[in-house]
């Protein structure tokens, strides 16, 4: 090892700007940020959506309608999905905690059955709710069907 052939360690060197370290080095003064005005001061956030003064285009889109905030979103579970379901598992019940388990459906989420597709096994159904087609096929193959 020689003097001439000494480097600093790996990674110990950072190549940025050195900014705010005297007039002679060139980023002194106002350190980049030119004179006077919000971006120049410590401290200064841009807000969300701020565009220099001119009106935000959040606040230049009109607005109309009206959103119900309180809207309960139903998670729909079809009639072919339930059949599919109950082959793969080889059972005639399927409750909310059978579709948790196999992925369709999440803890939180308020589950409809709809009456799209075909049904061929007598199931023993619990959900939520239950849309009138969906209720006539299943209790015509003889199941039944339980409201949580």
């Amino acid at each position: 090892m020689k003097l001439h052939t000494l480097q600093p360690a790996k990674g110990s060197v950072k190549n940025r700007k050195r900014i705010g370290r005297g007039q002679g080095s060139g980023r002194g003064g106002t350190s980049t940020r030119g004179h006077k005005g919000a971006q120049s001061r410590s401290g200064y956030s841009r807000k969300l959506g701020f565009e220099g003064g001119q009106m935000p285009l959040q606040r230049r889109v009109p607005k109309f309608g009206f959103k119900n905030h309180n809207r309960v979103e139903y998670k729909p579970i079809n009639l072919d999905v339930l059949q599919t379901l109950a082959e793969k598992l080889d059972t005639d019940s399927i409750t909310f905690d059978v579709l948790v388990e196999n992925g369709l459906v999440s803890k939180k989420d308020v589950v409809k059955v709809l009456g799209r597709g075909e049904l061929t096994s007598k199931l023993n159904v619990s959900a939520h709710y239950f849309s009138a087609s969906a209720t006539e096929t299943i209790e015509k193959l003889g199941g039944t069907v339980n409201k949580i």
